[in-house]
């Protein structure tokens, strides 16, 4: 909401907090004659009692982010499955973990890449946890690319060979494109002959559209996005950060016990 729609809504909710004050019973309607006397009045005892404004957008802001939490919630609960368990999620981890952490990234965003580290330490301290990673290329068409290429290495080999492809483009420098992916994938073993056919696969466009799905449902549009029990998590918020919340949900099935 921008800010002259919420002080607009603010005007309405003022009016009607004052509506018993302004109106004595029995009400009556508002003509048009009186409706410059009463926006006058309401002017001045808002010029005279500010605080209203204040807790009017304090009560404003509660409730709209109590309705965009339980919308969220509704949503993660009905996403579940695509999150946790789709084939074209690729895991990292225990595939049995007890905790699910998944992460939606762009191969040329810095952030991801720094937040490779975090995600190699959590796989080597925490035995227990499953990683699904996402693509969601955000960052324009070499992202895109990247991403199809990417798709195409986990239709072939989404174990150790997709994860190994997977640290060169996240783990260099520099714009990563199209040839910069063929040559990671190449590096690696993959059957490039096999990759260009996969790539004409009607399974890179539908793996894309479920990340995308999924990212519109969540209102996720920037990367690294984690999803983690209760929680979208935006932005690389470090290794400490992650696992206090794995840790809790562990715990309490929340990501705040």
């Amino acid at each position: 909401m921008s800010a002259c729609s919420r002080f607009r809504s603010l005007g309405l909710v003022s009016l009607l907090a004052l509506a018993p004050v302004l109106v004595p019973a029995p009400a009556r309607a508002i003509s048009e004659a009186d409706r410059p006397a009463i926006e006058q009045m309401i002017k001045d005892y808002l010029l005279k009692n500010p605080e209203v404004l204040r807790d009017a957008i304090a009560e404003l802001e509660r409730r709209m982010k109590a309705a965009e939490n339980k919308r969220r919630s509704e949503t993660l609960k009905e996403s579940r499955a695509l999150l946790n368990d789709s084939p074209r999620g690729v895991v990292v981890g225990n595939p049995k973990g007890d905790v699910v952490l998944v992460e939606f990234f762009d191969y040329n965003c810095g952030y991801c890449r720094r937040a490779l580290d975090d995600m190699m330490n959590l796989v080597k301290t925490d035995p227990k946890l499953k990683i699904v990673l996402k693509e969601f290329p955000v960052l324009g068409k070499s992202s895109v690319d990247a991403a199809r290429v990417a798709v195409a290495v986990r239709m072939q080999d989404p174990g150790g060979k997709y994860l190994e492809f997977h640290r060169k483009l996240l783990g260099g420098g520099g714009e990563v494109a199209l040839e910069r992916a063929l040559a990671a994938a190449k590096e690696v073993g993959l059957d490039m002959a096999r990759l260009d056919r996969d790539l004409k696969s009607k399974e890179i466009e539908a793996t894309l559209e479920e990340s995308a799905e999924l990212s519109d449902k969540l209102s996720i549009s920037g990367t690294p996005t984690y999803v983690v029990g209760d929680e979208v998590v935006p932005g690389a918020i470090g290794f400490a950060a992650l696992k206090t919340k794995i840790d809790a949900v562990r715990k309490c099935g929340v990501t705040v016990c």
